[in-house]
């Protein structure tokens, strides 16, 4: 559905009405860097049939738009750019990471907003980058570089969100508190994959975008401000790269100990085991019907077979307890 669209001139919002009288105004106007912005979240076929009919978007760009799940792109048609962007979402309760979708189709006095999921709201990057008019003032690069920012900022977020989990399932595993299963390491791995899904592949169009040589952008204070987003994205890889690396680590060396403690409870197994053996033994002999034991005669016989009993468990007590299995 649609959920916002508007004309913005000379840094302020005008309200727009009919989207072909709107874009003949705009483009047939004297204000180079005057745009319409339309957001839509969550569309169904039939509505963005409607704007693509009015805008008369590249079907290549419409088709990647409708099919959805997009790897993060910049992409040049003819006088167009096409974004596609992974929106991150963490969730306090289960430390998971949910994944949603932004596209951007940045044209001749226009952008369209395509989100996907309820990751990263856009009305709050509207308000910010109604109130900071010289921003604005570049046109409709304006909203691209708005929308990158936003969505690296909450990447940055999400990161010392997932730093905190990493420090707690490593301090667990490493000061033998054993409080963490294998389970638990596993799954903050594959949320760090997740991030790292959105994350790496967008570093190459952020680049391309504030790439002096490359860069379809004129000017030179905008390719500044990709620039600057393109330092925090980086950072964030870095951060995300050394996650994944050392919860491989964490998780073997979980594992390595859960491999000691069963070797260690085995080896205490055995040896009481071997200690119950014993008596388990010479009552099994004793228990039988013998009618020529000599000790059978003696007045304190069972008393020497008890203490004897009693001796050799108490021995082989000592010495696992000496070679440490018990």
């Amino acid at each position: 559905m649609i959920v916002d669209q508007a004309i913005y001139r000379q840094g302020q919002r005008l309200p727009c009405g009919d989207l072909s009288d709107a874009l003949e105004d705009l483009r047939g106007g004297d204000d180079p860097h005057a745009f319409l912005w339309i957001g839509l979240k969550n569309p169904t076929d039939a509505e963005f049939d409607l704007v693509n009919d009015e805008l008369k978007l590249h079907p290549l760009a419409v088709e990647d738009a409708v099919k959805g799940n997009q790897r993060p792109k910049v992409e040049l048609y003819d006088n167009t750019i096409f974004v596609v962007m992974k929106t991150l979402r963490y969730i306090e309760e289960t430390s998971d990471v949910e994944t949603g979708e932004v596209m951007l189709f940045v044209g001749d006095r226009f952008v369209v907003t395509v989100r996907r999921g309820e990751a990263n709201p856009l009305a709050r990057v509207r308000h910010d980058l109604e109130a900071n008019s010289d921003t604005l003032r570049h046109g409709e690069i304006a909203v691209v570089y708005a929308v990158m920012d936003s969505i690296v900022d909450n990447y940055v977020s999400i990161d010392a969100e997932l730093q905190k989990d990493l420090e707690d399932i490593e301090a667990s595993v490493f000061t033998g508190a054993n409080r963490v299963s294998s389970g638990t390491i596993y799954r903050l791995k594959r949320e760090v994959l997740e991030f790292r899904r959105a994350a790496v592949p967008l570093a190459a169009p952020l680049k391309m975008l504030h790439d002096g040589s490359r860069s379809p952008l004129p000017q030179k204070e905008v390719r500044l401000l990709f620039r600057d987003v393109a330092d925090h994205l980086l950072r964030v890889i870095d951060h995300v790269e050394s996650y994944d690396r050392l919860l491989t680590d964490i998780l073997n060396a979980h594992l390595a100990q859960i491999t000691v403690q069963q070797n260690s409870d085995m080896r205490k197994i055995s040896a009481w085991v071997a200690i119950a053996a014993v008596p388990t033994m010479i009552a099994g002999i004793y228990g039988m019907n013998f009618d020529n034991m000599p000790e059978l005669k003696w007045h304190y016989g069972y008393f020497m077979v008890v203490g004897v009993m009693a001796a050799a468990c108490l021995a082989l007590y000592r010495a696992f307890r000496k070679s440490g299995w018990l």
